[in-house]
Parts: structure tokens; sequence; C-alpha cells
């Protein structure tokens, strides 16, 4: 391994995946002015914040195919949109609907789980909808399948 500058980095790498926390200095760490140092087809993977990446410099940069393509699983804007269960709902984001409409863009939901807190939540969340379950009461996180609006009535399921 040899250490570079983030220019070199992105001037001679085939693929870049992020890894790093969001700070000030990493704001929009993958821009337009980055993308413009990257190779032609250049793979961009990632999973750390999703405010990395400008959003709307990535969709420039795949559709003139100086990305060739993108894995991401945490999205800038991505704080009302992957924590509820969004099927039956017309997206107001432009840019995350064009981004999942390409085939060379993989979009899934932040699955970072390994820090005490986020276990601790996990566990007492599973524990709360077991109970609930248990209870032939409503579930708070219950997602419905078979209707197009659960309206989560006490003491009245939907399935």
């Amino acid at each position: 391994m040899e250490y570079c500058s983030f220019e070199v980095l992105c001037r001679e790498s085939d693929i870049i995946s992020l890894h790093c926390p969001l700070t000030e200095e990493s704001l929009h760490l993958i821009d337009r002015e980055s993308i413009a140092w990257m190779k032609d087809g250049v793979v961009i993977i990632n999973t750390s914040r999703g405010a990395l990446i400008d959003s709307h410099a990535l969709l420039e940069g795949i559709r003139s195919k100086k990305i060739g393509s993108a894995a991401l699983d945490v999205y800038e804007e991505e704080a009302e949109l992957f924590y509820e269960d969004q099927s039956s709902t017309i997206l107001s984001d432009d840019v995350l609907m064009l981004l999942i409409s390409m085939p060379n863009v993989l979009v899934t939901s932040h699955q970072a789980f390994l820090t005490e807190e986020a276990l601790s939540n996990i566990a007492a969340t599973t524990m709360g909808s077991i109970d609930a379950f248990a209870k032939g009461a409503v579930m708070d996180h219950e997602i419905c399948y078979r209707c197009d609006s659960c309206h989560k009535s006490e003491g009245k399921r939907c399935f």
C-alpha cells in the first residue's frame, strides 16, 4: 500500500470505495471537481455517509459515463426515505428516482449496525415487536403488504 493525495487516488483508481466519517472536510468529498479527476468508467462505492457524495454531481457523472457504476447503501437525503415502507409512495426526490432507475446503480438502505448502541436498540426493538406480536397487538414497526395503507389501530391487525 502506498499513501497518496486524494487527487492522485482519484486519477489512478478503477474503484473508489468510501470508508470515512462525515466531517466538514469530507462533506461532498466526491463532487464535480473530484469526478473530473477520475478515470473514465470508475466504480464508486459508498457505505459510509451519504453526504460524502454530492448526489447531483454523481448523477451527472453517471449520465456522462465518467462514472461507470455506483453502489450506495447510503444516500445524501436518506433520512426520510429508507426507514419506512415506501412501496406505495411516489418519491419526490428526482435525483434518487433517476439513480435507482439506472441499471449500473445499486442503492440499498444503510445497514450499519456494529456499535453497542445500535445493537442494543436492535435488540430492544426486536423484543418489543415479539412481545406485541405475542399479545396480538399492532407492532410499532409492522409493515403490511396486504393493504394500501395500514392505519395501525390498537388491537386491530391487518392480517
